[in-house]
């Protein structure tokens, strides 16, 4: 046989090799298997608490290489997973305290439910399959007739849904036409020697704007995005930025087994920073922070309901801490309404909440515990989880959601065996 033969036999050997090794890197979802990955699994401990419907967040040991994943547990259950840049998400069924599980990282996705993500101008809607669950306005959103222009504001959540779909927010409320559905604002705050106003957009003093809408994303386990406002000082001779915030947002599919979920769970971390050498100042006062405003159906001592963490209603809620607070009343003729539950780790946890005689709005309030400050190098950052549903407040429901959410399961990422 010639050299040219040889050579020609070799490489067409090397060839069939190269194609049969590519062949049986194809797993049975007919994706190319991902070696880096797909080669971990996923330990989760329960810790001292029975787990249900947990959201878990997983670190990622390497970039990922496929498109899509699931997790499969040894007896062939398959859990669908979401996969970033540095991260995973899936949600735990069901976990008993002290117990452990264990699943396999594989290649491919899985077919069901997705979280939906859709962009449209001035909105971005997300839903749960085909039921809307918010809506985020990237940029203002007009106000009604008759109101004035400087009630205008944009980077706030609204509608906001239960799983049945009934509303839990208001917006342009005529008692109070600042208020937009679930916002964040600053009210008494001192900058460069001015007292500029970021809540009450009617005193002309002080506004917050949406920068831009960075990133947005979906999937089947989360969906959400993340934005920046400004927070701008209209008393000096020109507008100034006084503080830049970012929001992030996510919204989860969780099932608790039902045919219809018995709650919509979404998170929502903001970080602010100053946006030069002069920080923002924050005096004691009674409001101001992440709020809820209910529908106006719900204005009235008697109309909406609140119960804290700590068992207080209206009639003693306000000025109380509580690491969660329910928010409600009637939508069409029937219960519903909204939780906000507040991370350990915030300023002040946990924090003291206001809630009005007879406003159907509350907020968690920092600064009722005295002055404090947003300096440079020292940002701050509020976390907090909120959770939708109809009928009346579940105490036990929302006290382990809350758990869940301060003290999450432990997760092991390691090569497989």
């Amino acid at each position: 046989m010639s050299n040219v033969s040889s050579i020609q036999s070799s490489t067409r050997c090397v060839c069939l090799l190269l194609i049969a090794a590519a062949l049986s890197a194809i797993g049975a979802t007919g994706q190319a298997q991902d070696p880096a990955l797909s080669a971990h699994t996923v330990t989760v401990a329960a810790g001292g608490m029975d787990r249900r419907a947990t959201v878990v967040s997983v670190p990622l040991p390497a970039v990922p290489g496929a498109d899509a994943y699931h997790l499969e547990t040894p007896s062939g259950t398959s859990v669908p997973l979401q996969v970033g840049d540095t991260r995973a998400w899936f949600v735990l069924d069901r976990l008993q305290a002290e117990q452990e599980r264990t699943y396999q990282i594989e290649p491919g996705a899985m077919s069901g439910t997705e979280v939906g993500l859709r962009k449209a101008g001035a909105t971005v809607d997300i839903s749960v399959g085909d039921t809307p669950v918010l809506r985020y306005w990237v940029k203002p959103r007009p106000v009604p007739p008759g109101v004035d222009s400087i009630y205008e504001r944009g980077g706030y959540l609204h509608p906001v849904r239960t799983p049945s779909g009934r509303v839990v927010t208001g917006d342009y409320p005529d008692d109070h036409k600042h208020h937009h559905g679930l916002w964040s604002a600053w009210t008494e705050t001192r900058f460069r020697g001015r007292a500029p106003d970021f809540w009450n957009m009617g005193s002309g003093t002080g506004e917050v704007q949406v920068m831009a809408l960075d990133s947005t994303w979906s999937g089947p386990v989360q969906a959400g995005l993340t934005a920046r406002h400004r927070y701008v000082d209209r008393m000096g001779p020109a507008p100034v930025t006084a503080l830049y915030e970012e929001w992030t947002l996510r919204v989860y599919r969780v099932s608790t087994g039902g045919e219809r979920p018995d709650y919509r769970l979404f998170d929502l971390t903001v970080a602010q920073t100053t946006a030069s050498n002069s920080p923002l100042i924050l005096p004691e006062y009674r409001y101001g922070g992440v709020a809820v405003r209910g529908p106006d159906a719900w204005y009235g001592s008697d109309n909406a309901r609140f119960l804290t963490s700590a068992g207080r209603t209206r009639a003693d809620g306000n000025r109380s801490r509580g690491l969660w607070n329910y928010f409600g009343g009637t939508v069409g003729g029937k219960r519903a309404g909204i939780a906000m539950l507040g991370h350990p780790t915030n300023f002040r946890a946990p924090q003291p909440l206001r809630i009005p005689e007879k406003m159907p709005y509350f907020t968690f309030a920092p600064s009722q515990l005295g002055q404090w400050r947003i300096a440079p190098g020292r940002p701050y950052e509020a976390r907090y989880r909120f959770v939708t549903f109809d009928g009346p407040p579940d105490p036990a429901l929302l006290d382990r959601l809350w758990r869940d959410y301060a003290y999450p399961p432990t997760v092991t990422v390691q090569p497989a065996d």
